[in-house]
């Protein structure tokens, strides 16, 4: 069977930091914040996006597309 040496590592690494942190999932967390800080890169939240199968389905329904425009009128 073949083995991806990269994800063994990976999931090495993973299995040391929990070990690090006695499996417990909030210390763990607050490394990861803690890391990301350090990091120095901005960090945004975005809006959440409209899902693709809904865009698909608005597409192909211009009845869908009047009720959106005068949904905020009122």
């Amino acid at each position: 069977m073949w083995q991806d040496e990269i994800l063994d590592e990976i999931h090495q690494i993973r299995a040391e930091h929990a070990k690090s942190f006695n499996y417990d999932l909030d210390a763990m967390f607050a490394d990861w914040q803690k890391k990301q800080l350090e990091g120095g890169r901005e960090v945004v939240s975005l809006p959440p996006r409209r899902s693709l199968a809904r865009h698909r389905s608005d597409r192909n329904n211009p009845k869908r597309d009047a009720e959106d425009t005068h949904h905020g009128s009122t």
